[in-house]
């Protein structure tokens, strides 16, 4: 059906159709702003028309007192023969049903982001008495900077869903479907967490959390059986999401989150611990030493005494920790290296071949190195900051 206009509105372009409606992009002339118009095509019947326009206009006013950024807004309803309509704010991005492609997850921090962005938005209207009971792909709009907004709020009740019961009581799409809803009982803030928990597992995966061949089949995986967890499918997703998803799918309402406010509170701490858990190379840990703060080894290398010290000077009362060093660490090694930097090499080189790398072979050659020409000042500072840090790492590999 083609129209030029719905009440004010001048339509420009059809957006999309489905079912039971389509979607104008159209102009507000009265405000001068570009608007998205929804169209749903009611009933001839002129006593079905009353009852199903009385429900679109509860469920739109419902949905248009709903501020909340991850919601879309609604601006005006209004009735144009026996179209009802619905104005609301044009959304340039794409339907995260376009995004989900099979067999192909999205990274796990954006999928987190856009499921954490959909449960703080089902939070507000649950708060507010508002059930979407449609939650799926088709019904989130994913913008250019990644904003996710959930659409539909006011006709997912009415309007003609692919499932319904002998009853007729409408149910929403199939494969997002709780298990209350495909029992035939009313949906509830849980319901649409459930759904919520589907699209997550489906972005984590790239697969489909209920599958079958007909709508039956779906109906029974969504009551009896449990998917496999999303880290066993794919490799990249994290354990600890496993659990989060398990808890959004559980067949239980007693045994799901109890509102999409926690479930929203554990998808934001999950994706800082996916980004603070990002495997980190071992020669980064290694490298994460304690340094010397260099007034001590000033003051260290003003009082460097003539005789040798114990092995063990530094008394632990518990054991220190290895931050990441090897109990291979050799100070012979390290002791070399120094003296090559100061250019005690020629001194030292006959020690070297009985060494057995230890921390008191390495100060036996230090004795060595004092008997030699005479060390400047910069010589006994580069000195005493190693000796100082050799002392430390000998410490830490008797003790730990």
């Amino acid at each position: 059906m083609e129209m030029s206009n719905l009440g004010r509105y001048e339509i420009v372009s059809e957006l999309g159709k489905g079912a039971m409606g389509v979607v104008y992009r159209a102009n507000d002339p009265l405000l001068s702003r570009t608007v998205a118009i929804k169209t749903v095509i009611m009933s001839s019947d002129p006593q079905e028309m009353a009852e199903y326009e009385a429900r679109f206009t509860q469920e739109a006013k419902a949905a248009g007192g709903l501020n909340h950024p991850n919601i879309v807004t609604i601006h005006d309803i209004g009735r144009s023969g026996n179209v009802a309509y619905m104005a609301m704010e044009f959304l340039e991005g794409h339907e995260l049903r376009v995004l989900m492609k099979p067999g192909e997850p999205i990274a796990p921090v954006r999928a987190l982001e856009i499921a954490a962005q959909v449960a703080e938005g089902l939070a507000y209207a649950h708060q507010h008495g508002v059930v979407h009971r449609d939650v799926k792909p088709a019904n989130i709009m994913i913008l250019s900077n990644w904003m996710a907004k959930i659409t539909d709020f006011g006709i997912a009740r009415m309007r003609s869903a692919e499932v319904k019961t002998q009853t007729g009581i409408v149910m929403g799409s199939p494969r997002y479907m709780s298990p209350e809803q495909v029992a035939g009982k009313r949906a509830e803030p849980r319901s649409d967490i459930f759904s919520l928990g589907v699209i997550l597992y489906e972005m984590l995966t790239g697969t489909q959390a209920f599958t079958g061949e007909d709508v039956t089949s779906v109906m029974y995986q969504i009551l009896n059986v449990v998917p496999p967890s999303p880290s066993s499918i794919s490799p990249g997703v994290p354990a600890v999401l496993d659990f989060i998803v398990a808890k959004a799918l559980a067949k239980s309402t007693e045994e799901r989150y109890q509102d999409a406010g926690e479930f929203a509170r554990d998808l934001r701490d999950s994706i800082k611990q996916v980004q603070a858990t990002t495997p980190m190379p071992s020669d980064t840990r290694l490298a994460t030493q304690p340094r010397l703060d260099m007034d001590a080894a000033q003051a260290l290398a003003r009082s460097l005494p003539g005789e040798r010290r114990d092995d063990s000077p530094i008394a632990a009362s518990e054991p220190a920790p290895a931050l990441g060093l090897s109990r291979a660490f050799n100070s012979l090694d390290a002791t070399m290296k120094l003296a090559v930097q100061i250019g005690m090499a020629e001194e030292i080189k006959g020690i070297a071949p009985q060494s057995d790398g230890s921390a008191t072979q390495a100060r036996a050659m230090v004795g060595e190195m004092r008997r030699g020409p005479g060390w400047s000042k910069q010589d006994k500072l580069v000195f005493a900051a190693s000796v100082a840090g050799a002392i430390v790492v000998g410490a830490l590999i008797v003790f730990v």
